[in-house]
């Protein structure tokens, strides 16, 4: 995964940075008594609209089959962090929806997130902490087809980066969750759940 003088591809180390900040937001939650679920659950929670999402789209906008998301949301229902409630707009349907449990680890990882990103800031400096988002703001606008980009964030952790009619609309970045503690992590390469 390098290029012809070696260097990591950008796809990876891409996949390096958000690695690295995945890892301080599972310690955080880790701290905070929240050890109990692992990555792949992860990935179907931060997918949960406000009002609760129906399996098949969670299942679609994390990239898994109907059965895995399944088998998921059982595991995250059975530690309380979802639950499946009757669809108010289909009473045939079920969502799946966040508990009060799951609402409290939400805050946690979006204070780690920013506690990340005030590291990264001092050491790199403002401007050059800007920068990447700018590049990556503008790689979004049209690499990526709007259904792509709708998939991969939930209505409730997307937060609107940019509007550019002329560019086909607004973009959106996904958020692990919103604000919180504070305190500083030590960098932890050993929360691989």
């Amino acid at each position: 995964m390098t290029d012809s003088a070696g260097e990591l591809n950008l796809g990876l180390l891409l996949c390096i940075s958000y690695r690295a900040v995945e890892n301080r937001v599972f310690a955080a939650l880790a701290d905070a008594g929240f050890d109990d679920f692992t990555r792949a659950q992860a990935r179907i929670f931060q997918r949960i609209g406000p009002n609760g999402t129906r399996l098949t789209e969670l299942a679609q906008a994390a990239q898994v089959t109907k059965q895995t998301a399944g088998f998921l949301v059982d595991q995250l229902e059975r530690a309380g962090y979802v639950e499946r409630v009757v669809d108010p707009g289909d009473g045939r349907a079920k969502l799946v929806r966040i508990t009060p449990r799951g609402a409290r680890t939400i805050p946690i990882g979006a204070a780690e997130i920013a506690l990340v990103e005030a590291e990264w800031a001092e050491h790199l400096g403002l401007d050059r902490l800007a920068e990447p988002r700018k590049t990556y703001r503008r790689c979004g606008k049209s690499p990526i087809p709007t259904d792509d980009r709708q998939q991969w964030a939930a209505p409730h952790r997307a937060v609107p980066i940019a509007d550019d009619p002329a560019a086909g609309g607004s973009l959106t970045l996904l958020q692990l969750g919103s604000t919180g503690s504070g305190t500083n992590r030590p960098h932890s390469a050993n929360h691989d759940r």
